[in-house]
């Protein structure tokens, strides 16, 4: 039976936003699924609550339920499976998600001052403080870009490589499975047929294409 995906989008996004990348996991095989949320008003309860129990009703004879998620969206995949739970079995993909928190979201927040909550919603203390490792059960492989033109980029120096919005650095989380960097800024993620076939190749064999640009200093 053919696997499933679930694909999240980032902060202030809306599930248009992954059409491109729905379009070519379908080609490679997959039964692609959007999940829409609302990325500042909705708690991250009501966002995690609704994200189970889609899951469940995904639950094939065989195969998979997968995750992918972009940005903010990675970061609630991770919430998500990060404790026991009457899950189907499945792999994570996190596109430009800055795992370990996010220095453009703190500063964003500075920036708002009493308005951090909302301008970042919810899952502010998520997107700025991240995790400090992965000691989930689902095998987690994260894809980081290397093009240097964003937002995040205005709101103060970020350090090493970054995409623009996300520093590699960030998205370099212990205990992951695999980790690549690809030439895309942030929201380029999305539209990228390498991310794409990256994507893929985790998703099916549980590691990335070595082809591709490792980061210089992947965990695990």
């Amino acid at each position: 039976m053919t696997d499933h995906v679930i694909l999240l989008h980032g902060l202030w996004m809306r599930g248009f936003a992954l059409v491109m990348l729905h379009r070519r996991l379908m080609e490679a095989g997959f039964r692609v699924h959007r999940f829409d949320y609302m990325s500042v008003a909705a708690t991250q309860e009501r966002i995690l609550g609704r994200l189970h129990a889609r899951m469940q009703e995904l639950v094939p004879d065989e195969g998979s339920v997968h995750l992918v998620g972009h940005s903010l969206g990675g970061l609630l995949a991770l919430r998500a499976c990060a404790e026991e739970a009457p899950l189907p079995p499945g792999r994570i993909v996190c596109l430009g998600s800055p795992l370990k928190g996010s220095a453009a979201a703190r500063a964003f927040a500075d920036l708002g001052g009493r308005g951090g909550m909302a301008l970042l919603g919810h899952n502010r203390s998520l997107l700025e403080h991240g995790f400090d490792q992965w000691t989930g059960a689902r095998e987690v492989g994260v894809i980081a870009g290397r093009l240097p033109i964003g937002l995040g980029a205005m709101l103060g120096p970020l350090a090493g490589e970054h995409d623009g919005t996300v520093a590699v650095a960030e998205t370099e989380l212990p205990g992951i499975a695999d980790h690549c960097v690809v030439e895309a800024n942030h929201t380029g993620l999305l539209f990228s047929a390498e991310v794409a076939r990256q994507i893929a190749r985790f998703l099916q064999q549980g590691r990335f294409d070595r082809v591709a640009t490792p980061a210089a200093n992947r965990p695990g």
